[in-house]
């Protein structure tokens, strides 16, 4: 069975309701996971991606803020979800296909915009959020599995514009890598992408904040694709869709996608 995975922080699934249908229908990966989707479940635009051969999705959701979401071709079951940190919020769903495959979709927290958690609450709320995702991967140690999602996260020196530059920057401070590398450690993941692109400057966001991203190129990669050491041989064909991030009303989030032959 082969299967090809997108995972994409949508920044809501309702506003962007056209875009999702486009990169459906252009690319038409067999699955979708989505984050940021901003939407209850009950209103997520189900019947437009149903209508594109996407009958299969599986959900959390809350009004207007986080939100996960699995867009499938492929008959998929509920698998469940974890609260990390106690949080209340819908940022884990994950799904297991007929193969036995489970796949994990995150929306790890932003962290707020001082990477100290003793002046800046939502900094913590990150740590802790990646130290129970440590814990439990130790604890369960999962097998077949595909990790995706916008972990907020950047965590290689050329996973950023400029390492120098965001060292104090959340999303790239040494504090929030070494939490990213001891969770990844703790399941014993691989990274898909740079597995498979191993070299060089790789981004999948680009901020809102700069009037012409694609020439100014002040790129994080924050979108990952992860997979157990049992399958991550099967996977290839990684690729960021940066030209994504230049359709109208976008995303600041590019899609990024991999191939499975299991």
């Amino acid at each position: 069975m082969s299967f090809t995975l997108a995972t994409w922080n949508i920044n809501s699934v309702r506003l962007r309701e056209g875009l999702v249908a486009r990169l459906l229908s252009e690319e038409g990966p067999d699955i979708l996971c989505l984050q940021e989707c901003k939407s209850p479940v009950e209103k997520i635009p189900t019947e437009t991606f149903a209508d594109l051969g996407y009958p299969h999705m599986i959900a959390r959701g809350q009004k207007g803020y986080n939100g996960v979401a699995i867009l499938s071709k492929l008959p998929i079951e509920d698998a469940g979800d974890k609260d990390f940190a106690a949080l209340g919020h819908a940022r884990h769903v994950a799904g297991r296909l007929e193969n036995g495959v489970t796949i994990h979709n995150f929306y790890v927290p932003a962290g707020g915009d001082k990477p100290d958690r003793e002046v800046n609450e939502k900094f913590g709320q990150k740590l802790d959020y990646l130290t129970e995702m440590r814990d439990w991967f130790h604890a369960e140690r999962p097998e077949k599995s595909v990790l995706v999602g916008d972990l907020n996260i950047a965590p290689r020196e050329d996973d950023v514009w400029s390492h120098k530059q965001l060292l104090k920057v959340v999303s790239h401070t040494p504090v929030e890598v070494e939490h990213l590398g001891a969770a990844q450690d703790a399941g014993g993941w691989v990274d898909v992408t740079r597995a498979d692109i191993p070299d060089g400057p790789l981004y999948s966001w680009w901020s809102y904040r700069s009037p012409d991203w694609d020439a100014a190129d002040k790129g994080r990669r924050l979108d990952h694709v992860w997979a157990t050491p049992d399958i991550a041989n099967a996977a290839h064909g990684s690729r960021v869709l940066r030209h994504v991030r230049g359709w109208e009303q976008p995303s600041d989030h590019a899609p990024v996608f991999a191939t499975f032959d299991l």
